[in-house]
C-alpha cells in the first residue's frame, strides 16, 4: 500500500494530483486490456500456452512475441495495483 500524502490548501491542486493518477490508471487498464487480447488471440489460434507442448510446432519468433506479452502484462498489472493501491491524505 501506498501512502501520499499532499499538504495543500488549494483544491484544484489536490484534484489535479488525483485525476492525474486515475488518468493514468485508466490507460494502463487499457494497455493491460488490449495486451490481454493479443494473448487471447494466441490462445484462441494455437490452444493455451504451453512452452513444452509448442516446441517445434510453433515457430520460434511466436512464442517471443507470446513471452513478450506475457511479460508486458505482468508488468502493466504491477504498475495497475500500485496505483490502485494509493491512499490519499491531504493536510
Amino acid at each position: 500500500m501506498t501512502k501520499l500524502t499532499v499538504e495543500t490548501d488549494n483544491n484544484w491542486t489536490k484534484n489535479k494530483i488525483k485525476d492525474a493518477i486515475h488518468t493514468e490508471i485508466k490507460l494502463l487498464r487499457k494497455a493491460a486490456q488490449r495486451t490481454q487480447a493479443k494473448l487471447q488471440d494466441f490462445e484462441n489460434k494455437h490452444g493455451k500456452f504451453d512452452r513444452n507442448s509448442f516446441y517445434g510446432k510453433v515457430d520460434d519468433l511466436v512464442l517471443v512475441e507470446w513471452e513478450g506479452e506475457f511479460e508486458t502484462l505482468k508488468r502493466l498489472q504491477e504498475k495497475l495495483k500500485s496505483l490502485e493501491d494509493i491512499t490519499f491524505e491531504y493536510k
